[in-house]
């Protein structure tokens, strides 16, 4: 049985890169995988809404109530998914979640009503609610904080690479074989998963496969002050006890910064299908090409935004420096998304849309490896449960008026001009949210390096 080694004793054995193993990218690679299903089983429904609108007679409000049942169901989990996380650990607790939110994908084919798709998408709220909790606490335990940043990038990655196969396959599924057999299919894909995750999982002190040069690295932590989180291995450490999560000022940045910004993301995956059929009149065979590119943007920005803040700490930024500078800029590379009002070119919104959907996966990389940086790994799973938590209660207020603002400009005739407010929103919402991680997380940082 193998032995739990302490970090002083690993970060003084001179073991060299040769002896490492590199198992840890590979848990990467699951959490990648997981993360693509999760949103490619989130993504079936805005891709359908052409069929299904007109199959069950949606309004715009209509659909932004499906979506709201969607993110009020997961913001109410995300708090008590992520206790559970924290408590059961990630390998079950992963599996568990996976499981409710893999049924409720499948569980829409039953729907026969707009009340039925309001419940089926309840249900996959709770179920994927426990994907980022149990994702960044993996991260937690299994990387440095050189390379958090990066990791996260990867696996978050996976929601728009499940962004860009949702357009490629769900509509010749529906097609060919209805709009059912698209939601059963997506949702089968989870069970699969199940099983790698079950056979290939465990945390790194107890995993066979790693070597004692990696558990090394993965204790590593730069020499600076002003560090708030844990620096040992995390899972074979004891509790915290009662730790106040609330008195670190960091929550209220973290959960200002999702409050923000998450909805806008959601707006972009759940109604940027409409917009384009709306606006510029693609139907369902055409609407792949444009969105794949948007999410392909989407997933060089997640890895690259991940790689940007991974390198600077590579080159003696202290981790909260590296997040704050980066940042910001990406919150200025959505801002150009308030002048599509001002282009004729669909091209020229494409690519525009594509900076800031991958902005806003560069930010999401960072904001993450925020709470990673400024909390215990003990207590990772509420902190993040907490800011999903705050994300989609943006989450659920926003659709609101996505719906009853767009039902309004197409009683008008002017539908584009719904979406050219929702535009301006967006690109403000990064700023506001930076302003205000500012204010409660990097001015308050030691950002010093400890010389030598």
């Amino acid at each position: 049985m193998p032995s739990t080694i302490s970090s002083s004793t690993l970060s003084s054995n001179p073991l060299t890169d040769r002896d490492m193993s590199q198992y840890r990218w590979f848990i990467v690679a699951l959490l990648f995988i997981a993360t693509t299903i999760n949103y490619l089983d989130r993504q079936v429904i805005s891709l359908l809404k052409p069929i299904l609108a007109e199959e069950f007679s949606w309004t715009e409000s209509d659909y932004a109530g499906i979506v709201m049942a969607f993110t009020a169901a997961y913001g109410l989990s995300t708090l008590l998914v992520g206790y559970i996380i924290d408590k059961i650990g990630t390998k079950l607790g992963y599996v568990g979640s996976i499981l409710v939110w893999s049924l409720a994908a499948m569980v829409h084919a039953l729907a026969g009503s707009t009340a039925g798709f309001m419940v089926a998408r309840a249900l996959l709220g709770i179920g994927e609610a426990g994907n980022f909790p149990a994702s960044i606490k993996t991260v937690a335990e299994w990387f440095p904080k050189k390379e958090r940043a990066l990791a996260v990038g990867i696996f978050n990655s996976g929601a728009n690479v499940g962004a860009v196969i949702a357009p490629a396959v769900v509509p010749a599924i529906a097609l060919a074989a209805g709009w059912q057999a698209a939601f059963i299919a997506t949702g089968a894909l989870g069970f699969v998963w199940i099983v790698a995750w079950w056979l290939m999982y465990d945390v790194p002190t107890r995993h066979p496969r790693v070597s004692p040069a990696e558990l090394a690295h993965i204790a590593e932590e730069p020499a600076m002050i002003g560090d708030a989180s844990a620096t040992d291995l995390g899972a074979d450490t004891p509790t915290l006890g009662r730790y106040n999560i609330f008195g670190n000022r960091a929550i209220w940045g973290f959960m200002a910064g999702k409050l923000l910004t998450d909805p806008i993301w959601w707006f972009f995956l759940f109604w940027l299908p409409a917009y384009l059929s709306d606006v510029y009149h693609l139907d369902l065979k055409k609407l792949g090409a444009p969105l794949i590119i948007i999410y392909l943007a989407a997933t060089i920005g997640s890895v690259g935004g991940g790689l940007l803040s991974s390198k600077l700490i590579q080159k003696g930024w202290h981790p909260t420096r590296a997040r704050q500078y980066a940042m910001l800029l990406f919150a200025v590379c959505v801002v150009p998304v308030t002048a599509i009002s001002q282009v004729n070119s669909m091209g020229v919104v494409i690519a525009i849309l594509s900076l800031a959907v991958a902005a806003h996966q560069a930010w999401s990389a960072n904001i993450f490896t925020v709470a990673a940086d400024q909390f215990p790994k003990q207590v990772l799973s509420r902190v993040v449960g907490l800011g999903t938590m705050a994300g989609t209660l943006g989450g659920v207020v926003f659709p609101l008026l996505v719906g009853r603002l767009l039902d309004h400009y197409k009683q008008l005739g002017q539908l584009s001009e719904g979406y050219y407010q929702l535009f301006y929103i967006a690109g403000a919402a990064y700023l506001i949210a930076w302003a205000l991680l500012y204010l409660f997380v990097f001015r308050h940082a030691k950002q010093t390096n400890i010389p030598g």
